[in-house]
């Protein structure tokens, strides 16, 4: 009994030192990295901000690389003209996250922070609009609602087409397609935020029509009224799905209304967005909430 009282003294004693006790920074480094590794890329920021250990394990090129997308060599080569060579995986992953632009400033390309999903977005101007030159019908205009810092506004027309057409590599997915628009033409007055609906006419009548086109015969047709004034929302023209990463995707995408028993107007055409179909089916929920409310 003493004995035994005397061992579980001498045990408590040795806790209480310290002797074997283990903290946080005792773990290595590369067993740290590894659970990193199962974790999504804001979470692996936050635990970096543990303690030396954490961060060092954090900037494991192995943990990014599986975030990365699986074209992120042509992403940075092809597309944004840098050299891939000597660049840590975390910082490529930081880099792709950001807005990039190309093509002249007309399209931008991002990947997604929480899963490293490839988006794309086509502005107006990067688009094909019938009638775009004459201003009686359509304008660009300035906003900061834009990532693009400027719409395309209809005042009025007949014939409403929009076109635009996009070649793009892609990782294997399957991947969704919306025109963002809004009804009304918004400016800031006394710093509020305030809806012009002058122009807006004509879209109760008859639907627009989306339309999305590919060479291997994948298409898909999507129609409704518009209705969202004052609202930027993101219509659904359709799903599509990459099988083979390694070529060039080539997609055709509208948008038309070309019944001319009436005219229509007081339209912004903002831009087109490609994401995946994860992110696709939030921005639809979202479009949801915004119609049940």
């Amino acid at each position: 009994m003493g004995a035994n009282a005397s061992s579980i003294d001498s045990r408590e004693d040795g806790l209480n030192n310290g002797s074997l006790k283990r903290k946080l920074e005792d773990i290595p480094e590369a067993c740290v990295a590894l659970v990193l590794s199962y974790l999504d890329p804001p979470e692996i920021c936050k635990l970096a901000r543990v303690n030396r250990v954490f961060r060092a394990a954090s900037s494991a090129d192995f943990i990014w690389e599986s975030k990365l997308p699986s074209n992120y060599i042509y992403l940075l080569k092809e597309l944004l003209g840098m050299n891939v060579a000597g660049m840590h995986k975390k910082d490529i992953f930081a880099r792709l996250s950001k807005t990039n632009s190309f093509d002249g400033g007309t399209k931008e390309m991002w990947i997604d922070k929480n899963n490293g999903g490839v988006c794309l977005a086509i502005s107006s101007k990067g688009m094909t609009i019938t009638g775009i030159d004459d201003r009686r019908y359509w304008n660009h205009i300035p906003t900061e609602e834009s990532r693009f810092q400027t719409v395309a506004y209809l005042q009025q027309i007949w014939w409403l087409e929009v076109d635009g057409d996009l070649e793009f590599q892609f990782p294997a997915g399957t991947y969704s397609l919306f025109f963002r628009l809004q009804l009304g033409r918004v400016a800031k007055r006394l710093g509020r935020r305030v809806c012009n609906t002058d122009h807006v006419h004509g879209w109760d009548l008859k639907p627009v029509q989306f339309q999305l086109t590919m060479p291997n015969g994948q298409r898909a047709i999507s129609r409704c009224y518009l209705d969202n004034v004052g609202t930027w929302t993101h219509h659904h023209v359709g799903d599509f799905v990459v099988e083979d990463p390694t070529v060039v995707t080539k997609i055709k995408f509208s948008l038309i209304q070309i019944d001319c028993t009436h005219t229509k107007g007081g339209l912004c055409v903002d831009s087109v967005l490609v994401c995946p179909i994860s992110l696709g089916k939030e921005l639809r929920s979202f479009n949801s909430l915004i119609v049940t409310k």
